[in-house]
Order: structure tokens, then sequence, then C-alpha cells
């Protein structure tokens, strides 16, 4: 079992702490404790993972208080955007502790697939490839989100989906490629699973260790080669996931144009509205003139006229009386 290097003033003010029953030991400050008993019980109680025999070596699990721990205790292969790493040279796992932001994810689950690293290591030594280690570790934590990943890829629709030897590659090339290659990683070993619904892998299993070839293992398996198994996954993979992708991909665009189009649509729709209610004016004051103008010729009166000039015409006695006067 490896040691952790602990500063002195660490030890003297806060020494991590260690708790162990079967074949894990975890190792946590006082801060963590409460954590690290859950994630004890949860590795006993759950200490067997698909396809493979149990597992018997000893795993040390070492849960940092800080970040700046994690990456002293994890060394230079743990990722900057990493929540936790296995190291199958040691038979440890460092992990962050209570201190880890939301993105960390759930510690339980993070731990199952630290753990489930060990284990197919245990059982394949170094056979596995990178792309085949993480999709395994990915199913064994059950992480079914790795599919809305594929949902929502650009890279999808833009490349198409990558070889499975190329998804290595996409491990250590940041966060945002990461997540593509685990989600597609996590979909080749679920479908290599499902290819065999009552054994799954076991079998697949048998004969990688026993030939040391996948492309063998495969054959005896499942009865199809790599080439044709990699060829059938990636045209399924495409199917399932390039429309979705599409959708939500010109889902995102139709929003973002509404962003940035939004205040001149705004604008141009306020100042119709402004028109067309000066419109509406325009044709209520011009009904009201022809209204008027109706009433007028029906009275006799000049449309230019106004009440107070139709008062003051003399009556049609008066004119009589003014003409004899003048005869």
């Amino acid at each position: 079992m490896v040691a952790l290097a602990v500063p002195a003033a660490a030890r003297r003010v806060d020494p991590p702490q260690r708790l162990t029953s079967g074949r894990f030991t975890m190792v946590a400050y006082a801060s963590d404790l409460p954590l690290a008993r859950s994630l004890l019980d949860s590795a006993l109680a759950h200490d067997s993972f698909p396809g493979l025999p149990r597992p018997t070596a000893p795993v040390t699990v070492a849960v940092a208080p800080d970040t700046r721990r994690f990456r002293e205790w994890a060394g230079e292969g743990a990722p900057e955007w990493g929540a936790a790493i296995a190291i199958p040279a040691e038979w440890r796992v460092v992990m962050q502790g209570r201190s880890a932001g939301s993105d960390a994810g759930n510690p339980f689950s993070v731990l199952r697939h630290e753990l489930a690293h060990l284990a197919l290591h245990e059982y394949l030594d170094d056979l596995p490839p990178r792309w085949f280690d993480e999709g395994y570790a990915s199913l064994c934590a059950r992480e079914w989100g790795r599919d809305e990943v594929l949902a929502a890829s650009v890279g999808l629709l833009l490349h198409g989906v990558p070889s499975l030897d190329s998804l290595d590659a996409g491990f250590t090339g940041g966060a945002m490629r990461a997540s593509t290659a685990y989600a597609l990683a996590y979909r080749a070993v679920a479908d290599l699973a499902a290819l065999d619904p009552e054994r799954g892998l076991t079998l697949f299993f048998g004969y990688w260790r026993s030939t040391g070839s996948i492309d063998r293992a495969m054959r005896e398996a499942y009865g199809l080669t790599e080439s044709a198994f990699e060829i059938e996954w990636r045209r399924r993979t495409m199917q399932r996931y390039g429309a979705l992708a599409l959708t939500a991909n010109l889902s995102l665009a139709l929003a973002i144009m509404g962003i940035l189009i939004g205040p001149f649509w705004l604008a141009r729709r306020q100042r119709d509205r402004a028109k067309l209610d000066a419109m509406r004016r325009d044709e209520a004051a011009a009904e009201r003139a022809e209204r008027e103008g109706i009433i007028a010729s029906l009275l006799g009166e000049s449309p230019t006229d106004g009440p107070t000039s139709s008062a003051q015409r003399a009556p049609p006695g008066e004119h009589r009386e003014r003409g004899g006067d003048s005869t």
C-alpha cells in the first residue's frame, strides 16, 4: 500500500484517518469522514462488476479535502476537469471530497466508475484500450446521461461518428471533447454487451483474457469481427443520435437567432403598430367628415357651412316681406 504524502503542518492540525473494511481502505480528513463511511458502505455492497469475477485486490480510496491536495495526490495524470482518478499500478483511487463543485458528479457513481477501472485491470491487465476502459467504467456506473451528450453533439453532424481507435485521443482533448469521447465509448461497450442478452460480456472477457486479442474475443463470443462491430456501431449510433443532434442544434440556433433578432423585431413591430394606429385615426376622421358631408347635403347645406351659418339664414316669410317693401 502506497502512503499518501501529507504536509507536516496538515498532520499536526487535522491528520487524515483510515477506515478499513473488506478489501477497501478509505483515507479522509475529519470533514470528509461521514462521506468516506458512506462511500465505504456503498463499495462493499456493490463489489461486483458485469462480466468479471469478483475482484480481490486491496484498494485504497483517498478522499481529498480540497482541490490542491487532490492535484497533489492524483499526480500529473489527472485532467484539469477531472473529479477522480484510478491508479491501477498502485491499486488506488483519488477523488474529491465534500468541497468538490457541482460538476464533480455523484460521489457514489464517481467511485463506482473508478473501481470498475481497477476491476477490469485486475482481470485483463493492460489489454483494454482506453475507449473500452472508459466505456466499461461508465457502463458499470450506469452513467445513462452520457446519451444526452450525443443527442446534442455538433461533432456528430459535422464529422460523423469517429472510429473506436480515434476515441482514445479525445479523452485528453479538453472537457468538451472528452465528454463526447466518454459518451461514444459508453455507447460502444453497451452495444457490445447487448449482443448477448443473457451473458453480456462474460464470455467475451474470458476469450479476451485467454487469447489476448479483442478481435478474436469478439469472433468467439459474438460471431463477428472487431471491424464488423465497429461499422455496425457507427451506423447505429449515427442513425440513433444524428437526427436528435440535428434537432437539438437547430433549436439552439433558432434560440440564438431569436435573442439576436428579437430586439429588432420588437422595435419594428412597435413602429408598425404606431403606423397602424395613425392610419386608423385618419380613416376615422375621413369617415366622420364623410358622414357630416352627407348630413349637410340632406339639409341643403354646403359641406363647408357650419351650424352657425345655417341658423342665421332668414325664414322664408321674412324674405317675402322684404321683397314686398322693395317692390
